[in-house]
């Protein structure tokens, strides 16, 4: 049983613990993770040394050994939060194909909600859920959420809103049990920053995306704000595995990122093909494929229109926000290339970028780092979302170590 007056959570389809790092620093402490992939649970395991880590497939796990064995009665937990898949939900048809097992995974957090009944639950996805199906299945996942007990609500959150300079979207769904009113759980907007909305924003005939409710807010932190304390590296450089920064910290971002840390690790430099580095030549802060010289680009692209592919072969522009960090920094997919080095991002920038703080290590290859972190939620969004659901719970936040 538990008895510390302490929020709890576990944290299911965890990947390397971006969601769990946020909530942490909102005050939840993980009891216990699940993650499939060997890679991803490591890094999580070793950046959160006091919660239980299971690699081992969830549909084969059973939540009351669990929750037996973590001393925990049901509707004792404070949270149970994850991503789970949710695209092949529906509560109509169970099983529409056997050969799609997002089928079935959803229902596999289910089942641990069953067990736990915790007071709260936090689901995070793409935006492109409010749309798939022409959403039903957000609408599925929202009724059987209230059919187990939980009023139900669904945002769709700008990470830049939240202090994370990069253009990321994220489907956020948020269930409370025992009269909480699910609308105050979900954060609001600190920072402005310019929106582009190009997915579907509307759900039951409302717009769903947070927008700020304050005039005057302070602008977006920017990329060179996020990593230009860094070291400086050559195209393929690795050099030692803990490097020293390149300056004092410029400004609160990176002081508190540095918060404990003894140096720069995960940062090391990807080798660039001799054809990426010429064109990277031509390409000025904030451009992209556009300032090439035709000859040079790839041949589909020597066909495009110069509006096409807008961020493609991108070299970002240090006052702006970064393109979304996907699971590898491909300057062929987005502007990854770095504003003043010739060179593409490096695990420990596409980090930062994604907020994690420098003492969060990244185990794996080089290609097992990058997909860890662009794969993840970025912890400033997530402790956002945390300290919302802490207050709606009824326990006091002080201001995070962290705070901007």
């Amino acid at each position: 049983m538990l008895t510390q007056n302490r929020l709890t959570m576990i944290d299911l389809f965890s990947g390397a613990g971006g969601l769990s790092e946020g909530l942490h620093e909102a005050g939840f402490h993980g009891l216990y993770a699940n993650e499939l992939k060997r890679c991803y649970s490591e890094t999580y395991a070793i950046n959160h040394p006091n919660a239980i880590i299971d690699q081992s497939d969830i549909r084969k796990v059973d939540a009351k050994s669990v929750r037996e064995m973590l001393g925990v009665r049901r509707g004792e937990l404070d949270l149970v939060a994850g991503g789970p898949p949710c695209q092949g939900f529906s509560i109509n048809a169970p099983i529409r194909s056997n050969d799609d097992d997002r089928n079935h995974l959803f229902r596999e957090f289910l089942r641990f909600v069953d067990e736990f009944n915790p007071r709260a639950v936090l689901i995070e996805n793409v935006p492109g859920l409010v749309s798939f199906e022409g959403g039903l299945t957000l609408q599925a996942i929202m009724t059987t959420l209230e059919k187990h007990g939980y009023q139900s609500d669904v945002r769709i959150l700008y990470a830049p809103h939240y202090g994370v300079p990069q253009t990321r979207w994220r489907t956020i769904i948020i269930g409370l049990r025992d009269g909480l009113s699910v609308n105050a759980a979900f954060p609001e907007p600190v920072f402005e920053a310019p929106i582009r909305v190009n997915f579907t924003s509307r759900f039951e005939g409302r717009n769903i995306v947070a927008l700020p409710g304050k005039l005057m807010l302070p602008q977006y932190l920017s990329v060179k704000d996020a990593i230009d304390d860094l070291p400086v590296l050559k195209n393929g450089e690795a050099g030692s595995k803990i490097k020293k920064y390149r300056t004092e910290p410029q400004n609160n971002f990176q002081q508190v990122m540095r918060a404990g840390s003894d140096g720069v690790v995960n940062h090391e430099a990807a080798r660039l093909g001799s054809i990426n580095l010429e064109r990277l030549a031509y390409i000025p802060p904030g451009g992209n494929w556009t300032n090439i010289p035709p000859e040079l680009l790839p041949m589909g692209m020597q066909r495009a229109r110069r509006s096409d592919h807008t961020k493609r072969y991108g070299r970002v522009d240090p006052k702006g926000l970064a393109s979304t960090i996907l699971t590898k920094c491909d300057p062929h997919w987005g502007a990854y290339f770095h504003y003043g080095q010739d060179r593409s991002f490096t695990v420990r920038e596409a980090a930062r970028i994604q907020t994690f703080p420098d003492t969060f290590r990244i185990i794996g290859t080089l290609v097992e780092q990058y997909a860890q972190v662009g794969n993840a939620v970025p912890p400033l969004l997530a402790a956002a979302i945390g300290r919302s659901l802490a207050c709606e719970l009824g326990y006091k936040t002080t201001e995070l170590t962290r705070a901007l």
